[in-house]
């Protein structure tokens, strides 16, 4: 685009703007003078037709000349945005991100118009997190133009590697749930599919997290203080979400019931909008992040009379509900926070989505279901539910039996959790105080599904109450997972084993009474960032062998297996193993002050502290290896590195007591020139997507050691199976089915399965099992005596406890000696170099099952196209 062009169109899209804000206000002083139903209907119009005459706009815009080279970008923006010779490293960093985002903008720009006149069935995926990473490395992969930025920077007395570095993640997200929604993302473009992600413009992420004396300190994640030059504020789109005041009803001339939700305290949700480039297709889809604004900034006459806190309360306020990642819901006002953050993403994501449609096909729903499908990323948008019933009866006047025809024919629900603490459940007085219209809505759903499984169950009261999305009680609770099943067209799980439990168990009357909702799509990987990027070494031998097609199709990769008899092939593999262990090992030292030896077998576990993904069973088994070295018992033993990371949740105690416990076994472990040459221990702090990219590379070993039964299905198994690690793990989540792919003779399987989990509870007795097992009688002594807490007495008395305690639901004690025989099979295993490193190649050769582009196909063929 040309600087005139580009002037005038900047100067165009600012009065635009100026106006609609001068009209907002005006609006809303006029509003104030009329009736409710008057308001709201001002309000509507007002919204629609602006967002229409956005829409049209943009459709019909004169073609943009092409950008500059990279190069020539790169120069200019250091030139006029800097405007100075010399620059901090993240400004440079700035630069190159926007002079790459400037080679997006043309496609970027076609993507939208040829989604606005919907070509395809438009998806939105609705996801309170977004775990994107970094973006520069992907988006260079992507555009194809990774060589010339590594050219150009030399210009500048840098390399892409170290600027690289100076990108912050993005606080979008926190565990595996926010990285699977990047990787789909990925792949729908990649897949070239009109997917637009809908998520949260967090100022802060979850925490940073410190370790301090051993224990967690979480400090702010300030991931935005050099601000984020991938996104592009869009003020024309701005909506207004309510919350709290109360609702009226009235009847019209002919009959009808009417509600309004009035005076209401309404925030400004403004999206911030980011692209996300496919491979090599020239689709750039967008995620759009809303960011939390008051109507007014601050209250003047408040401000002049020197009461400046209270003059921006109003602000603050309305700021709160993007400031942070998931607030701790321990409390009250951590449940209402939450509460408010589910709101404001399902509310503004859907009016967007609704002005779109109303900007090509006018207030005429009746297309609506065959061009649109919404996707709730687990229980958390679920609200979305009642919201776009709302917006459908009182915004656009349809009656209920045509709204819910809506709602339940373009909405549908992806469970990622086999825990009942995890499934939400919001107080109703709570919900009414907040949100009093969402309240009745779905108070309404509830008394019209009930008569469903009434008529399916007749007679069967016990049914209706366990069936019902209202849970009584002393205090009534909305149950908002079974508020998804009840609207949702389709209801899948992320794994074979999860939907089966799914279906066997949590949501068993329901699969009764709708089993043609409920399926399985298997959770992936996207291999672009998961091998490809992360891992350029091992990325490279495999192109040369096989071309570079696999990276689009990662079921070629099968073709590997045929070099497990190349000797030279195998050696290379191996060498590069041992240069990603070589860095893996710098890393470690950097972080963790912990020198790593890539000699050894480095064994892995990286992901979120929770007693269900047992990193307390790793734990145990360091001590029972500690104890061994420490009596002469070494014979057989492979010199190994144990790896663990991952955050706690603030409010989860714990899961900190975990965490302090693999801290001071480690420290332990690392003083003693004893142990040290056989046996090493780190924990690594703020554990994060871009550690993750140096982690699997160089691991060995793969710890996936969950409860069976308990992990819906993991996704970091796959990213280290992607990259030759091998794997330990029992019959949970999707180990079921990588078993299946790699085969048992290339796996190291122990433990309990979920059926023998279940019987096993009904006389769990794991002072018995202590007490026949040498082994782990050996570590609870040492872990009781105190050798682990010299200084600080009594701290581990409830991870003792937890272990000894008959209902320890994460059969931590059934699972010992199985878990160390299986490590004793991979330590014999690994010993026998020529045949570890054949059965790394295996599992490479394996993978190709568990990249998220055939998952997305999945999710396209048989949900969100299906006829």
């Amino acid at each position: 685009m040309t600087t005139a062009k580009h002037s005038a169109s900047v100067n165009k899209a600012s009065a635009g703007a100026s106006r609609s804000k001068a009209n907002s206000k005006a609006s809303s002083k006029a509003s104030s003078k009329v009736s409710s139903k008057a308001k709201a209907d001002a309000e509507t119009l007002s919204t629609k037709l602006s967002k229409a005459a956005d829409i049209t706009a943009s459709s019909h815009a004169e073609p943009c000349e092409p950008c500059d080279s990279l190069s020539a970008s790169l120069a200019r923006h250091i030139r006029y945005g800097l405007c100075r010779d010399e620059h901090e490293k993240h400004e440079l960093f700035n630069a190159v991100a926007h002079s790459v985002k400037e080679q997006m903008l043309d496609s970027w720009r076609q993507t939208r118009i040829k989604d606005n006149q919907y070509q395809q069935k438009q998806v939105a995926y609705l996801s309170l997190e977004f775990l994107m990473g970094r973006a520069l490395g992907n988006a260079l992969l992507s555009l194809d133009i990774t060589a010339d930025a590594q050219q150009v920077l030399t210009d500048y007395a840098t390399n892409l590697e170290d600027l690289e570095q100076v990108e912050q993640d993005a606080g979008l997200g926190n565990g595996g749930l926010g990285r699977l929604a990047a990787c789909f993302l990925d792949s729908c473009a990649s897949l070239d599919l009109p997917v637009t992600g809908y998520g949260i413009r967090y100022q802060y992420g979850m925490f940073a997290q410190k370790i301090v004396d051993g224990y967690q300190v979480e400090r702010p994640d300030r991931w935005l203080r050099h601000g984020n030059p991938w996104e592009v504020r869009i003020a024309n789109r701005i909506v207004s979400v309510p919350f709290f005041g109360h609702t009226e009803t009235y009847l019209d001339k002919l009959g009808h019931r009417h509600h309004v939700w009035a005076e209401t305290q309404n925030v400004l949700a403004v999206p911030y909008d980011m692209p996300i480039p496919g491979f090599k297709n020239g689709r750039i889809n967008t995620l759009r992040l809303w960011k939390a604004e008051a109507n007014d900034e601050f209250d003047l006459d408040e401000f002049n009379e020197g009461d400046y806190a209270e003059a921006v309360a109003t602000k603050n306020l309305a700021e709160q509900i993007t400031m942070v990642l998931y607030p701790n819901d321990a409390s009250v006002n951590g449940k209402e926070l939450r509460l408010r953050q589910q709101y404001f993403l399902s509310s503004a994501s859907l009016q967007d989505l609704l002005a779109r449609y109303v900007s090509q096909f006018g207030e005429d729903f009746s297309q609506f279901n065959e061009h649109n499908v919404l996707q709730l990323n687990d229980t958390h948008p679920s609200i979305a539910v009642p919201e776009l019933m709302r917006l459908l009866l009182d915004q656009y006047g349809l009656s209920w039996d045509e709204a819910w025809a809506i709602t339940s024919q373009s909405m549908a629900y992806t469970n990622h959790t086999l825990l009942p603490e995890a499934l939400e459940r919001w107080s109703v007085p709570m919900m009414k105080n907040m949100l009093p219209r969402i309240v009745e809505i779905i108070f309404e759903i509830n008394a019209r599904y009930l008569e469903q499984v009434a008529h399916h169950w007749p007679g069967d009261i016990q049914k209706l109450a366990n069936m019902s999305i209202i849970e009584e009680g002393p205090e009534q609770h909305i149950r908002m997972a079974y508020l998804a099943i009840v609207a949702c067209f389709s209801v899948n799980g992320v794994a074979g084993l999860h939907t089966q439990l799914l279906k066997e168990g949590l949501f068993k009357d329901f699969y009764q009474l709708w089993p043609h909702k409920f399926n399985n799509k298997t959770n992936g990987v996207t291999p672009r960032r998961w091998l490809a990027y992360c891992n350029p070494k091992l990325s490279s031998l495999i192109c040369r062998r096989l071309g570079d097609e696999w990276i689009n199709d990662l079921s070629r990769l099968t073709a590997l297996n045929a070099f497990t008899s190349d000797k030279a092939f195998v050696k290379e593999w191996a060498q590069i193993k041992f240069e990603n262990k070589q860095a893996l090992t710098a890393f470690v030292k950097q972080q963790c002050g912990v020198e790593f030896d890539p000699l050894m077998m480095f064994d892995v576990q990286v992901k979120r502290i929770h007693e269900y993904k047992r990193q307390l069973l790793n734990i145990l088994h360091v001590i029972h290896l500690y104890r061994r070295i420490l009596n002469g018992d070494t014979q057989d033993m492979v010199p190994r590195c144990v790896l663990i990371g991952g955050k706690a949740a603030p409010g989860y105690a714990m899961a900190k007591q975990i965490i302090k416990l693999a801290n001071n076994v480690a420290h332990m472990v690392n003083s003693d020139p004893l142990v040290s040459p056989l046996l090493r221990m780190a924990f690594l702090p703020n554990y994060n997507v871009s550690a993750m990219e140096k982690i699997c590379p160089g691991t060995d070993l793969s710890e996936q050691i969950s409860t069976a039964g308990k992990e819906a299905s993991g996704t970091g198994n796959m990213k280290f199976m992607m990259n030759g690690a091998l794997t330990i793990g029992t019959l949970d989540g999707a180990n079921i089915e990588m078993l299946e792919e790699v085969g048992y003779e290339n796996f190291f399987l122990f433990g309990l399965d979920a059926k023998q989990v279940t019987q096993a509870r009904i006389d769990y007795q794991p002072q018995h099992i202590i007490e026949h097992s040498k082994a782990l009688n050996r570590v609870m002594s040492m872990l009781k005596s105190g050798h682990f807490n010299l200084v600080e007495p009594g701290i581990f008395d409830d991870i003792i406890a937890s272990v000894l305690d008959s209902n320890d639901q994460w059969m931590t004690a059934a699972d010992f000696d199985s878990y160390c025989l299986a490590q004793e099979q991979v330590a014999k295993t690994y010993l026998d170099q020529d045949s570890w490193q054949k059965i790394s190649i295996r599992n490479t050769a394996a993978s190709g099952r568990f990249s998220s582009d055939n998952t997305i196909a999945g999710y396209r063929d048989e949900i969100w196209m299906k006829k």
